[in-house]
């Protein structure tokens, strides 16, 4: 079985099936069923078992060879900022040098195949919620749950699963901004599948796949929750305003300005203070450091996922042990650029992202924005992050400059907001220019950089010995995995 089909048998979410009393004593106690496990006749029968699947969700776009830290570091080794430390392929190293090929087993496959085993479980999900919406009554479920909980459930999984398609669409897919999203996309897979029935599915186009992302985002805002019951549940669970959020970084990277200005607006006041005044409080927090000291859970934090000394990324997927150097609990593969925005006059000395993340072993630089290093009782717990408030800021910064021009006053307004807090000199204009430049500080090591590139259909950057390569390039975007190419008839090749 190649590993699409294996992933894909993996991904079904009910593994085995209860009803044992039929056996005999002795054979229960030499198969015993575990406890924890249910038929997919039952898991639908509580609102408890119902939360739990929903959990499972996240656990999926968390893994580590996803959105649990793989994908951060590529969105950001892929470019001009960091240089390699090592020649290890196992973390990262084909990514950085753009040699990748359609079995580069821990780049391309391993991450395609664990954002479509995520989007599976999503889809396996809502038909299961749909199937079994007959028993969402009461006494056993709230009187609202069919029409409250379980919507704001699929929010959820729907928020999910565009959050994994526009991932996969910044690695494996042509910019929109090249040929305005005509050009072949992703499969796109929105039936639950457990099995390889449906192997066979060609290519949407780019277009049609950001349609489905936006109608997701659509739903989830119209269906989730304002808020939960504290930092950690906002932080780390989808609510009204993620789904806004997210709705602003998938339009700027469609290039649609004139939308992202109306839907960041729904969350950032038009005059500073800017703090959302709807559903969770979103705020810049007076301090970067703070943002990024453990657990993550300021206001500015939108979006990010969560471990445990019990759930960790896993081995060579921690998003410190990338990026912290050996001193600092790190492995140090990648070391900053002294020619990258490093070295950018216009990132000051004095700036807290320099002086709060940036630490020097003799004279390697490296980011140590993910300072919860591993020890044997603490292995890389920081959060994955997803999106900030800093981010939804600045994307309607450049969406207001490239509409009204640079002197667009709010836009100054907001790009200054995320410039001054940590210090650093005002802009007298909010050109687009000085807007990426500001992205490329503030996002340093979050996975921004490569969306920011691709989305401009600009050139990647030459770093070290590695050359620039250019939108015409085929290095410019990843192969297909060999797997969904054996697995799937229809599927073709970058």
């Amino acid at each position: 079985m190649n590993t699409i089909l294996k992933n894909k048998a993996k991904v079904a979410v009910f593994t085995a099936l209860l009803g044992m009393g039929a056996f005999s004593c002795q054979t229960d106690l030499l198969e015993p069923v575990p406890e924890t496990v249910f038929s997919d006749l039952v898991v639908f029968d509580t609102p408890t078992r119902v939360a739990l699947q929903i959990n499972s969700l996240y656990t999926y776009v968390k893994a580590g060879a996803f959105y649990g830290g793989r994908y951060q570091v590529y969105g950001d080794i892929r470019a001009d900022d960091f240089i390699v430390q090592t020649s290890n392929n196992v973390t990262g190293y084909s990514v950085w040098n753009h040699t990748l090929t359609e079995s580069s087993q821990n780049d391309v496959t391993n991450l395609w195949n664990a954002a479509y085993a995520a989007i599976n479980q999503v889809n396996v999900f809502l038909a299961g919620l749909d199937a079994n919406t007959a028993k969402f009554v009461a006494p056993a479920f709230p009187a609202d749950f069919a029409t409250t909980t379980a919507n704001a459930y699929r929010g959820e999984a729907r928020l999910l699963r565009a959050l994994s398609y526009h991932a996969l669409l910044q690695l494996y897919a042509r910019p929109y901004a090249d040929g305005q999203g005509s050009k072949p996309g992703l499969p796109l897979r929105i039936m639950a599948e457990t099995g390889s029935t449906n192997n066979d599915l060609a290519r949407s186009t780019v277009a049609e796949v950001y349609d489905q992302i936006l109608a997701d985002l659509i739903f989830a805002e119209q269906n989730l929750p304002l808020t939960y019951s504290g930092a950690a549940l906002n932080t780390t669970r989808a609510h009204r305003n993620t789904a806004i959020a997210l709705k602003t970084r998938v339009l700027l990277t469609m290039g649609r300005y004139a939308e992202v200005i109306t839907e960041a607006n729904k969350i950032v006041p038009a005059t500073a203070p800017f703090t959302a005044t709807t559903g969770v409080a979103h705020a810049l927090n007076p301090s970067i450091a703070a943002v990024f000291t453990f657990p993550q859970e300021t206001t500015e934090n939108i979006l990010g996922f969560p471990f445990t000394a019990q759930n960790a990324p896993g081995t060579q997927n921690q998003l410190g042990y990338y990026f912290l150097p050996g001193s600092r609990g790190g492995n140090g593969e990648y070391a900053l650029n002294s020619d990258g925005i490093l070295g950018n006059a216009a990132w000051s000395a004095t700036d807290a992202r320099r002086t709060s993340f940036v630490f020097r072993v003799g004279t390697t630089p490296y980011l140590t924005k993910y300072s919860n290093g591993s020890t044997s009782t603490n292995p890389y717990l920081d959060k994955a992050p997803v999106i900030r408030y800093a981010e939804v800021l600045l994307n309607l910064a450049e969406a207001r400059a490239r509409v009204n021009g640079p002197a667009d006053a709010q836009a100054l307004a907001l790009l200054n907001a995320v410039r001054t807090r940590s210090a650093g000199t005002p802009y007298t204009q909010a050109t687009v220019n000085n807007i990426l430049l500001e992205r490329r500080i503030e996002f340093l090591g979050e996975g921004i950089r490569n969306m920011d590139i691709m989305r401009l259909n600009a050139t990647i950057p030459a770093k070290s010995s590695v050359g620039a390569v250019a939108p015409s390039d085929p290095l410019y975007v990843w192969p297909i995995p060999s797997g969904e190419l054996q697995a799937n008839a229809l599927m073709t090749r970058n």
